[in-house]
């Protein structure tokens, strides 16, 4: 490949809209017609009348498999080996991130097509072609890249909203370090997850997700909290799922998802959600960037006023404590990391510099806006960290 091609990768089909689920069996039976379906006990409870009802409609046979938490190296094979055994020539992730990456990984092993029907938007990872592992504990393990993407994402809006609105809030945080850091890759011409140099469509869409959130999110939130699906609301499932899955994925990560894995190497941090520990990165890169404080500023009204946090006290951390802030910047910046994409070279002493000093600057900036004050985050015992980010800290496609 040369080095100066540039290319974009994104999912088969998808589908968004209030009732969707209802028509999973119409869209899977294009790809396949022996569907195995994979969805933990508790999303099975919710949904899985709908999707039976779908399938049958669509004349397609029903073989249920438990999804068992962790998509752990155990796990995935085990679910290739059910794929296996049942005959299946498609297999349809229904829930969180996890099964979603679970299932991903099994159908690429077994060698047949995969698909998802995420029940939260709370990240960008239906639409990608990777997955993250776990070890059995939930400890990060590995990055699994795959030569495509899922061939259908379906979301039913519905579902979406009658989920908690903290997991919609998260996956706001999680889109708005899409154009960040996709404008970071682009400045410095590095390369994207897609295996090439960025696309002015990889980039563009990464901006449209940015400014889908910026005028629409406060809203969607709001309808989100009495499980209401408005058009707002519809915005901003597609700007958390596709636009951000595109945009990371053919635009570029750079330091926001990085200092992410960063904060999932402290354990105090364990137990928030993604898009929570990626918005103290967005806010880290803008401070490393020199940006200008109006953009900083800015920046921490908008996403403390969606629910996001903006200082370490919100993520379980202290501005003295050197040891854990030294901990999450060495890993941020480990050879392989996104940060790299940055325009501008970045070492661990930097990072250290800009986490200590988003404390003090957006305490600052919550004041004169008149917006609460932090209140400290205490991490839940035994508890795995949340999903790491799609492509975020693995290296390039090759």
């Amino acid at each position: 490949m040369g080095s100066k091609i540039r290319t974009v990768i994104s999912p088969g089909r998808y589908v968004q809209g209030k009732g969707a689920i209802t028509q999973l069996g119409e869209y899977l039976k294009q790809i396949g017609q022996t569907p195995l379906v994979v969805a933990d006990d508790l999303v099975w409870g919710l949904v899985g009348h709908d999707v039976e009802a779908s399938l049958a409609a669509a004349g397609l046979p029903l073989h249920r498999e438990t999804f068992n938490g962790i998509p752990s190296a155990k796990e995935v094979d085990r679910l290739v080996g059910v794929i296996k055994r049942t005959g299946a020539d498609v297999a349809i992730a229904i829930g969180g991130g996890s099964t979603i990456d679970a299932v991903k990984a099994a159908g690429h092993i077994a060698g047949i097509r995969w698909a998802n029907a995420p029940t939260v938007a709370s990240t960008d990872a239906p639409c990608s072609a990777l997955s993250v592992i776990y070890t059995e504990t939930g400890e990060f393990e590995e990055y699994r890249f795959f030569p495509r993407n899922p061939d259908l994402v379906l979301v039913d809006s519905q579902i979406v909203a009658n989920a908690p609105v903290s997991l919609l809030v998260a996956g706001v945080g999680d889109a708005l370090a899409t154009w960040l850091e996709a404008r970071a890759t682009a400045r410095s011409n590095s390369k994207t997850m897609a295996g090439g140099l960025p696309t002015v469509t990889g980039t563009a869409l990464a901006e449209l997700s940015w400014d889908v959130l910026w005028g629409t999110a406060l809203d969607a939130i709001d309808a989100v909290k009495d499980h209401q699906v408005t058009p707002a609301v519809e915005k901003v499932i597609e700007a958390n799922t596709l636009l951000s899955g595109l945009g990371f994925e053919s635009g570029g990560l750079a330091a926001a998802h990085a200092i992410h894995n960063g904060l999932t190497a402290v354990e105090a941090t364990h137990g928030l959600a993604h898009g929570q520990k990626v918005n103290i990165g967005s806010v880290t890169q803008l401070v490393l960037e020199g940006a200008p404080s109006s953009e900083i500023r800015d920046f921490i009204e908008f996403t403390t006023r969606v629910g996001l946090p903006t200082t370490l006290t919100e993520v379980g951390l202290k501005a003295d404590d050197e040891k854990s802030l030294r901990t999450n910047a060495e890993a941020a910046t480990v050879p392989w990391e996104t940060i790299h994409s940055m325009p501008f070279e970045v070492t661990a002493d930097d990072v250290v510099r800009a986490l200590t000093s988003i404390e003090r600057l957006a305490r600052g900036v919550r004041q004169r806006a008149r917006l609460p004050q932090p209140v400290p985050y205490v991490a839940p015992h035994h508890r795995p960290p949340s999903r790491l980010p799609p492509g975020g800290g693995a290296p390039a496609r090759p």
